[in-house]
């Protein structure tokens, strides 16, 4: 069983739901990027709590978002030479809708839509994930554009305004 797996198995257990994201779940939308660890997103603060994580057979270290971080915090599992599975704990409702519509794809964790992964990918800004967000247009030219347009009015600012850059490149 994979670190992946065992971490999925976990939240499962504890009813805690959950997406897969990051380059893990770009590569399942058809982006080829590839990191050291594997990333899944939740709103729920439960995942903060070390007490979820005692049965983990491995190490769980858990580490809390003061109130100006954006966000709640991050648990980072790792077990034996397995990747690290970081779990990212957002605050917000978008970040929860994202959770929820994320879809089985066949593997341990439901798979964040492209929608998704492009706002969650506004939302940190840097110059790796506009570039992700470039190869999800790529590969998506047709419907992700306005399912975006659908969703940016609700939020913050700086987003659309990464967005509204990117769509007049």
């Amino acid at each position: 069983m994979t670190a992946l797996d065992r971490v999925c198995a976990l939240l499962d257990e504890h009813q805690i739901a959950y997406a897969l994201i990051g380059a893990a779940a770009l590569a399942a939308r058809g982006v080829a990027r590839s990191t050291f660890d594997i990333d899944l997103l939740t709103t729920d603060q439960r995942a903060l709590d070390a007490g979820v994580w005692r049965s983990l057979a491995g190490d769980a270290d858990v580490r809390r978002g003061d109130l100006e971080d954006p966000l709640a915090g991050v648990v980072r599992a790792t077990i034996a030479a397995d990747r690290p599975v970081d779990v990212v704990v957002g605050r917000h409702a978008w970040q929860t809708r994202a959770v929820a519509r994320a879809e089985r794809l066949g593997g341990p964790a439901p798979v964040a839509l492209a929608r998704d992964l492009v706002l969650l990918k506004l939302y940190a800004g840097g110059s790796q994930d506009l570039w992700d967000i470039g190869e999800l247009l790529r590969n998506n030219p047709d419907s992700l554009p306005a399912e975006v347009d659908h969703d940016l009015p609700a939020m913050p600012q700086p987003m659309r305004d990464r967005w509204r850059a990117l769509r007049d490149s």
